[in-house]
């Protein structure tokens, strides 16, 4: 959007200013991203560029980082964890959060403003003090699970860390989706209603598809969460359930790996295609909505 002809001289600059603020952030954020990516090309097991690489020579860039990551055990064992953890930490979130939100869209739950702030709190709380709370209730937990259910301690450690997994995610999830229910239209399911839809019906065929892109969007971000985090699992889980930020932090901590620096350039790749993916289903739902030309 550009500047009518009528702007005074003070709004002209500041609009010029506040892209070149903006400019000087951004340069600022994606900065270290920008030297982390070309390092993790380096054909040396160093962790800054060499003569070569400053030279631009084809022989000072070499895959050997990324083949070291997809071939070694520990690496490997930190991705299948990743994996197992992070898509079933996002369904709990996804499903608990998505109830939560419709349950305080309703207008006649009191207590709204007290219960939306309980629920959203683990992303406010610094996540140390979570991380060490979610210690002594899952420690008791697990005992119980084991003791008293029998189960074996490395599924009951998979199950503590999913769990403390989707605590993280459900407050991304309760947001996203209450914002994108601000312009959902009541009618609708009162209509539904009025035609006999049972309450599970005008859930899933009338309210779900527009609040979809919404879920989705919480669920990207639910998931990022889970499969970056690091604090709350060095904290709940155990060395069977070592994730990859888990496996770099040894990395970084114990030896001085540059496979840290490939792994750490396909998780921006990642990151910037999940991030893509909600900026895209966020625009769909203000079309949906109306709130945005199609």
């Amino acid at each position: 959007m550009s500047l009518p002809t009528y702007a005074t001289t003070g709004q002209r600059i500041w609009y010029y200013s506040f892209r070149v603020i903006c400019a000087l952030i951004f340069v600022f954020l994606i900065t270290p991203i920008l030297v982390v990516i070309p390092l993790s090309f380096n054909a040396q097991d160093f962790f800054t560029f060499t003569p070569e690489m400053l030279r631009l020579d084809p022989d000072g860039y070499s895959l050997k980082h990324y083949w070291d990551f997809f071939n070694n055990p520990g690496w490997q064992l930190a991705l299948k964890n990743s994996l197992i953890i992070a898509p079933i930490a996002t369904i709990l979130s996804v499903t608990l959060g998505t109830l939560a939100a419709i349950g305080l869209s309703q207008s006649h739950v009191p207590f709204k403003g007290t219960i939306m702030a309980i629920l959203i709190s683990p992303m406010i709380v610094p996540l140390i003090i979570s991380a060490t709370g979610m210690f002594f209730f899952y420690s008791a937990l697990g005992n119980w699970m084991e003791g008293t259910l029998g189960l074996s301690k490395g599924f009951v450690g998979y199950v503590k860390v999913i769990l403390a997994h989707a605590v993280l995610g459900i407050p991304f999830v309760i947001i996203t989706v209450t914002a994108t229910l601000v312009g959902f239209d009541r009618s609708l399911t009162r209509a539904a209603a009025n035609m006999g839809a049972d309450p599970v019906t005008t859930f899933f065929r009338v309210q779900m598809p527009l609040i979809l892109p919404g879920v989705i969007s919480g669920g990207l971000f639910a998931f990022i969460t889970s499969f970056d985090e690091v604090v709350v699992v060095l904290f709940v889980g155990s060395a069977a359930q070592k994730t990859l930020p888990w496996q770099m932090f040894i990395g970084l901590r114990e030896q001085i790996s540059p496979t840290i620096l490939a792994v750490a350039t396909l998780l921006v790749v990642i990151s910037i295609a999940l991030l893509t993916t909600v900026e895209l289903l966020r625009r769909r739902s203000e079309r949906l909505r109306g709130m945005s030309p199609g």
